[in-house]
């Protein structure tokens, strides 16, 4: 189920993508990026709705995923 990232608290929203960022273990290749430019990123994908908040009813889980890869 998609999560509207507009009905979350503030703050929750921010320790949501933070968390996300932090266990990505992406590899941004030479140039390594601070947590706070990647969480800008997310939070901006978030907001352009190329991301959303997928809550997850069997896991009890929230992740954040890439729309097209939503299937709801």
């Amino acid at each position: 189920m998609i999560i509207p990232w507009q009905q979350i608290d503030p703050e929750t929203l921010a320790n949501l993508i933070e968390s996300f960022v932090l266990r990505e273990g992406t590899d941004y290749g030479e140039q390594e990026r601070s947590l706070a430019a990647k969480v800008a990123d997310v939070r901006r994908q978030l907001e352009s709705g190329e991301a959303v908040l997928v809550w997850s009813e069997l896991h009890e889980t929230i992740n954040i995923m890439p729309r097209s890869q939503f299937r709801g």
